[in-house]
């Protein structure tokens, strides 16, 4: 049945119309977590720790502008809302941005490094400018305790199709056709993905236009003190169930950005596959996105969202680095193995269904802290929220791209090698980062985890008490 929300009737059109935008996000986040390092390490020559650097100070000016843009469209007044000013806006720069970062110039060395710095950070400013108004919309769009955890299933499932698509694309038929080292390749890659987010973002924003009169205004001001705001945000971001949140999400994406950045070296020199048989292992991993939209909803319901949290990455702290943990002790099947590409298969899909369902679980408490700052402030502040979550999982390809990239140079993996021409002591170095970074981190993630404090009673109570004010 159908949950309402004022009088929105939040059905699959408008899950749907919700979802499809992260398309843009998921292509993004893709190139920039598996194939930016990769490119301008390997292809264009830019040392690694370049590379990473250029990428975490991205980072870095997002920590300025995400909460920014949060806080500015929880305030904005327009005949279009709070959100979709933004939204609108983000769409052509995002595309052409995009389209520059895996197009660039003949640039070599130190001009090459601010290229990348420069449109990294063009590319993340306009994604901000539409992710962060589009994801809040969910604690807007519904305040029922499980239809946010669907909604939310939507959004990551079809965010993660996006970037499937285009690993599908580049590992089945770029790699395959121009290499694996090809400038085309890459240059082919970002213009189909920026045609893709100009299309993705228009049709998402346009599909939820017709639901801004339902949604929430903010209130009335008589002026705007910028103390005054950063006052309020300090106070805002200081809730303990908020707090816990962001530390879990941001161990655990600066894990599963070490290893994301290391994904195409691990793939192709430390296992040994081609291009041919890993686009097979790509093409499953829709299910992996698939899964989440029927499980996380079920798992929450049955043992509430931290507990499920909870439970997650226990299980990621054993499962996520096993086979290269296995493989550094010697118990596991060598490259060339019958046994190796099935193993490593059903691994990935498993690894991935559990990141994408603790990143629905962890988003969808997070839209739960709304409620609990209104009670305890008095301000909706869906956007400021959502803004850390954008921050934390942009530190999967900023802060875990800046190791991966100090970590490649440490262990002085060369650029340009073919596989196979890798030595056997550099590759177990690069096990040995890759494992045990991926186990500390989701360690971590699960300590911070233990802090958030809402439950499904408490919710419904705040939300109850919220109506009737």
């Amino acid at each position: 049945m159908p949950h309402t929300y004022n009088s929105l009737i939040v059905d699959r059109r408008v899950r749907w119309s919700y979802g499809i935008g992260s398309v843009a996000y998921g292509i993004k986040d893709h190139g920039f977590a598996y194939f930016l390092l990769f490119y301008y390490n390997q292809v264009l020559g830019l040392p690694g720790t370049y590379g990473g650097l250029a990428i975490l100070i991205a980072l870095i000016f997002d920590s300025i502008t995400d909460p920014l843009v949060g806080l500015w469209s929880d305030n904005t007044r327009s005949r279009w809302g709070r959100r979709h000013p933004f939204m609108y806006a983000a769409a052509c720069p995002v595309a052409i941005a995009y389209f520059f970062l895996w197009n660039p110039p003949q640039l070599v060395g130190f001009d090459l490094f601010i290229y990348l710095l420069v449109v990294s950070i063009l590319v993340r400013f306009f994604v901000t400018l539409y992710e962060i108004p589009s994801s809040a919309l969910v604690a807007e769009l519904t305040d029922d305790y499980d239809e946010r955890t669907q909604l939310l299933s939507y959004r990551y499932m079809l965010g993660w199709f996006g970037g499937l698509v285009m690993a599908v694309l580049n590992w089945g038929l770029l790699m395959v056709v121009w290499g694996e080292v090809s400038p085309i390749t890459y240059k082919i890659y970002g213009a189909i993905g920026a045609s893709i987010i100009l299309i993705v973002i228009l049709g998402s924003s346009w599909r939820l236009h017709r639901y801004i009169p339902l949604l929430h205004e903010p209130p009335i001001r008589s002026s705007y003190s910028l103390i005054g705001l950063l006052r309020e945000m300090r106070i805002t971001l200081s809730n303990r169930n908020f707090a816990s949140l962001f530390f879990a999400g941001l161990f655990s994406a600066v894990g599963v950005g070490v290893a994301t950045n290391f994904d195409t070296y691990i793939v192709t020199q430390f296992w040994g596959f081609a291009a041919e048989q890993w686009r097979w292992v790509i093409l499953s991993l829709f299910l992996s996105a698939l899964i989440p939209i029927f499980l996380a909803p079920r798992l929450t319901k049955r043992w509430d969202k931290k507990t499920t949290a909870i439970a997650i990455y226990f299980f990621q702290i054993i499962f996520g680095a096993s086979p290269v943990i296995l493989r550094l002790l010697g118990v596991f099947p060598e490259n060339g193995s019958p046994y190796l590409l099935p193993i490593i298969w059903v691994h990935t899909v498993i690894n991935v269904t559990m990141i994408i369902l603790f990143g629905v679980v962890q988003s969808s408490m997070l839209a739960d802290v709304v409620e609990d700052s209104e009670v305890r402030t008095g301000r909706r502040e869906e956007g400021l929220f959502f803004a850390s979550r954008s921050f934390v999982q942009k530190a999967t390809t900023g802060i875990g791209a800046f190791i991966a990239g100090i970590a490649l140079d440490w262990i002085k993996f060369p650029r340009g090698a073919a596989p196979g021409e890798i030595s056997d002591e550099i590759l177990w170095d690069l096990g040995f980062i890759y494992g045990p970074a991926l186990m500390f981190f989701y360690f971590l993630a699960l300590v911070s985890i233990t802090f958030y404090g809402i439950s499904r009673d408490e919710h419904n109570s705040r939300v109850v008490g919220l109506r009737k004010n």
